[in-house]
């Protein structure tokens, strides 16, 4: 039987040398057998006379402590400094209280009750008493370095507390030292079964053999390869499975399932057992041990043990400086070798027949072995964190009894209520060279659930566990998959899909999913998109449920819309994971309910599809207060506009086909004047028209690409910079509008028309206002970040200032009360130039800055661009977006995915995907940079930008005229997208006509 220990122990302290190992003691019972090494007569004396009386022992920093058997108390032993010896100190808790395990650092004392609570004693105080911590928590393991302390309890929660000068305390460098218990969130939510601790460092273990690693790491004690604050995880050891851990002072052991022992961290006394003096940034193995399994390891502050019970052999390598690696000298070992007696004669314990069990202490200069039987608390120390199994899910089913079912209802609490102990129930067993993209047996946990849930007290314990407990504690914020396994598995639960859950469960889920970091929501959307095709449905059925059940009790309240809200985001997230992997129907996510009110409220069939939130969302909150007002007529065209810009409504049907026509015919050589003068002759008029526009020359009025590109070309040298309309600060991608303008106030009013007009045309067009823009559209202030996008520069100055604590902040800076911007010095406020800025006035400063720029500066301009923009759109459906949403609306994006593009390409009769023409002309077009590919795309479409639905959702269609040859250019028809390509033979023709065509790409017929 393997068995590993719970716990090693360090010291630091050198005791004065003694006499050479000895062999066993004579008066030791036939039970228990005892081999110090050194065997110094202090350290001989200071332990028990009869070693099966020890629970627990641990040695560090020249103090030996002995748990007795019972628990009743603890000796604390001052290892003396030569051969007198201290009286010892006995501790204990109280009359009732049983001590289950024990550890210390190298000035305090942890001591866990057999009931769950630590104590802290502090040996540098004087008359100390033992200081309950954690009293509200169920503790389970403690462990302790020099001047920090770790403790894990039940339900998987680690926590820390100590000096943390090295980030040893992995909750970040905020504070030196933390006096209280601080919980570790970056390892919230796993399952962990040890936690160890060095000098200035920790390490935990999980139930699936991870390893993370925190605090000092100048040796590379962490095995990291790099210094991080926060819990890292160690790279896999060639998919070795990794059953127990041991921090030495500033080194580190791990011993695998298969026996074999991987060191790293500090190196100089041959602790590594590499044969070498080298320290090892990661885990190596130690090769040495390798062809033997190693079924225990222990470290202690410059040397280490390992036990190999098939051999009946300690091996022990680094310091032997006072005798503890029992070599018969003093020396360092650089290999791992038997310990030997001083007869020279090897160590050797009957494991395979015996019913004993070592047990291996490493203190700081000490190594200690105990030879006693199994059924000794000692063997069985470490305690593990509930879980899930065959039997207990048996005994819960069969439970009868009034105690029993108190038991069975603590455990069902515990295990449901802890995320660590659900993922902990269901891991996979790891088999040495598979890669994994998830550790959980789902097809075990659906079963487990579906048993558990035929009771129905049963079902509604683990409800009230999830509702209270474990969906408030969900580790949103975690960066390590193991945590976020937790995602994967409740939605195998079946409460999450019951209706009457839909509030309690499934709306927390939501919402905890849209707390996650790009990071973590980027491990959810890849396990979703490996889903199989049934329980990926069930997945968006549970969501839609929850969104039916919403609508039923739909409410102003902001508390039901931040609902509904959280509901929307994840359908959009799951919708654009199924259109990117799953490709299953469009129709897994068409809401009936949604459906039917889009019917009754627009008068068409149109499926909603959540890929189109945020819009269905900021509509919906509108819907309540349309009915009560009695407009629902009245705003049914502003609804269907409003759906058309965001792309939602399909241009098919629309009512826009009945309004009037506003057209224009422009020369492309005089754009801008003849544009002006036309909205000269309209300015009074109302322009909420569909635009018909046709260039001088060329074919007549179109609806499609021609005004496409028209919007295109007009806005592209209205905001060139040598235009002069609009400044552009620093030479930065985004514009604004100038302090002194070089064009009257109206000009600015027609530019508003315009932008205006492309809008209500659905157009998107380049552009270039900052987020700013948009939000004073919204009648929303712009902010310092705002600034930064602007004008970066000028905004991380500013930044700079607000971060400044400095005393000497006037002197640094020096100063005033004004602005120079545009080419403008002004003063923010009266005598300004005279007004130095120091700690007190300088967010005054900035604000009345961001002010300036923004507002007063532009005030006369930036009204008639607004004046003119709301001529032309209705600002109570511009108000149904965000900043954000407007801005893409307006401006587009640039997204730009050009595989998918390629993906969705349509090819008429004559062309598939695998002709030679096709085949040529994706190379070539593939080989294109950037830029000239946004070429090929006005040439396409009459623009570079992109819509709201984005590349993805555009459709290239592939034609070859009948009466074309190879000497005919390649031809774009832009208000359908399609493009007429000649059947070229070589791809030199090929990359020839698609040169001509995105390089003389204006001009119609």
């Amino acid at each position: 039987m393997e068995r590993r220990p719970p716990r090693r122990a360090r010291g630091g302290a050198r005791p004065a040398p003694g006499p050479r190992p000895a062999p066993r003691r004579p008066a030791e019972p036939p039970g228990t057998q005892l081999w110090l090494f050194p065997s110094a007569a202090g350290l001989r004396r200071a332990l028990p006379p009869r070693a099966e009386a020890t629970r627990q022992m641990c040695c560090s920093r020249g103090r030996l402590v002995v748990l007795e058997r019972g628990g009743a108390g603890v000796e604390v032993h001052q290892l003396p400094a030569g051969s007198d010896v201290r009286k010892p100190k006995c501790i204990k808790l109280g009359k009732k209280m049983k001590i289950h395990s024990v550890d210390q650092g190298a000035e305090h004392m942890l001591i866990l009750s057999s009931d769950g609570k630590p104590f802290e004693y502090n040996y540098s105080i004087e008359h100390a008493r033992f200081q309950c911590i954690l009293q509200e928590k169920s503790i389970i393991q403690i462990t302790c370095g020099d001047y920090h302390s770790l403790a894990l309890s039940k339900g998987g929660e680690l926590f820390a507390w100590g000096q943390n000068l090295h980030g040893q305390l992995g909750v970040g460098r905020l504070f030196t030292s933390i006096p209280t218990p601080q919980l570790v969130e970056h390892l919230s939510g796993v399952p962990l079964v040890q936690i160890s601790a060095g000098k200035a460092h920790s390490m935990a273990l999980s139930m699936s053999g991870n390893i993370y690693s925190w605090g000092r790491n100048d040796l590379g004690q962490l095995g990291l390869g790099h210094t991080n604050d926060f819990p890292s995880l160690i790279e896999a050891l060639d998919n070795q499975k990794v059953e127990f851990l041991a921090c030495g002072g500033s080194h580190t052991a791990l011993l695998t399932k298969d026996g074999l022992v991987f060191t790293f961290g500090a190196g100089k006394y041959g602790q590594l057992g590499h044969n070498s003096t080298q320290n090892e940034l990661r885990p190596r193995l130690v090769t040495e041990l390798a062809g033997n399994r190693v079924t225990q390891v222990a470290c202690g502050r410059w040397h280490t043990l390992a036990y190999v019970s098939d051999l009946g052999k300690v091996f022990s390598f680094g310091s032997g400086k006072e005798g503890q690696l029992g070599n018969g000298g003093t020396h360092n070992q650089l290999i791992p070798l038997p310990m030997k007696l001083p007869s020279n004669e090897e160590l050797k314990f009957e494991s395979r027949t015996s019913e004993k069990e070592l047990i291996m202490i490493a203190g700081g200069n000490q190594s200690i072995l105990l030879w006693m039987g199994k059924k000794n608390p000692y063997v069985n120390l470490r305690r593990r964190i509930p879980t899930l199994n065959e039997w207990t899910i048996k005994r819960w089913i069969a439970d009868v009894g009034t105690k029993q079912w108190q038991n069975t209802k603590r455990e069902i609490r515990e295990i449901f209520s802890s995320p660590a102990c659900l993922i902990g129930s269901f891991l996979k067993e790891r088999i040495a060279a598979e890669t994994m993209l998830i550790h959980l047996d789902l097809n075990k946990a659906r079963n487990d659930f579906k048993e558990l849930t035929q009771k129905d007290w049963i079902a509604n314990m683990i409800t009230t566990s999830l509702k209270d407990n474990l969906l408030k504690n969900l580790p949103f914020h975690s960066p390590h998959q193991e945590a976020l396994e937790i995602f994967f598995l409740l939605p195998e639960c079946p409460m999450m899909h019951d209706y009457n859950n839909w509030e309690s469960l499934v709306v927390p889920f939501a919402e905890a999913i849209c707390a996650m970091s790009d990071q973590s929501l980027g491990v959810l959307e890849e396990y979703w998109a490996s889903l199989q095709e049934a329980a990926f449905i069930r997945l968006v059925q549970m969501f839609k449920r929850a969104v039916t059940a919403q609508l039923h009790y739909w409410t102003e309240s902001s508390e039901n819309n931040y609902h509904v809200k959280a509901l929307l985001e994840i359908l959009k997230k799951l919708h654009r994971v199924n259109q990117a992997k799953c490709q299953l129907p469009e129709n897994i996510f068409k809401v009936n309910e949604l459906t039917f009110l889009w019917s009754f409220i627009f008068g068409t069939q149109y499926p909603v599809i959540f890929s189109h939130f945020p819009f269905i969302f900021n509509i919906l909150s509108k819907i309540k207060l349309l009915y009560a007002d009695s407009l629902l007529k009245i705003q049914e065209k502003k609804f269907r506009a409003c759906m058309r810009l965001a792309g939602i409504m399909e241009q098919g049907g629309s009512q826009l086909a009945l309004l009037p026509t506003f057209n224009l015919t422009v020369r492309r050589s005089h754009l801008i004047e003849d544009v002006l003068n036309h909205l000269n002759q309209f300015e009074n008029e109302d322009l909420r028209r569909e635009l018909m526009v046709s260039f001088s020359g060329e074919i007549g009025h179109d609806s499609g690409g021609v005004k496409v590109e028209f919007f295109h070309c007009l806005f592209e040298e209205m905001t060139r910079p040598e235009y002069g309309m609009f400044t552009y600060p620093e030479d930065a991608s985004y514009m604004w509008f100038p302090v002194t303008p070089k064009f009257e106030k109206k000009r600015y009013f027609f530019f508003g028309v315009l932008c205006g007009l492309s809008l209500f045309n659905f157009n998107v067009a380049n552009i270039p206002f900052p987020l700013a823009l948009f939000k004073k559209l919204l009648d929303q202030t712009p902010s310092l970040e705002d600034l930064k996008e602007l004008s970066p520069v000028l905004g991380k100055s500013l930044q700079t200032l607000l971060d400044d604590e400095g005393d000497d902040f006037g002197e640094v800076f020096l100063i005033y009360f004004n602005v120079h911007w545009d080419k403008n010095d002004v003063d923010l406020i009266p005598n300004g130039s005279g007004i130095i800025v120091d700690q007190t006035n300088k967010r005054d400063y900035v604000s009345k800055y961001v002010n300036y720029i923004f507002n007063i500066s532009v005030k006369a301009v930036y009204e008639e661009f607004q004046r003119g923009f709301y001529k032309v759109c209705d600002k109570d459906i511009i108000e149904f977006f965000h900043p954000e949403e407007l801005k893409d609306v307006v401006i587009g994006n640039t997204d730009y995915d050009w595989e998918t593009f390629e993906k969705n390409a349509h090819y008429e009769e004559g062309y598939d995907n695998s002709h030679p023409t096709i085949v040529m002309f994706w190379k070539a077009l593939h080989k294109l940079t950037l830029e000239e590919k946004k070429k090929f795309l006005v040439f396409l479409t009459g623009t570079d930008r992109i819509q709201v639905k984005g590349l993805k959702n555009m459709k290239i269609t592939f034609c070859c005229p009948e009466n074309v040859n190879e000497k005919d250019p390649i031809r774009a028809q832009t208000c359908i997208s399609v493009l007429y390509l000649p059947k070229y033979s070589t791809m030199e023709r090929v990359e020839e006509a698609l040169q001509v065509a995105i390089n003389n790409s204006r001009g119609f017929g």
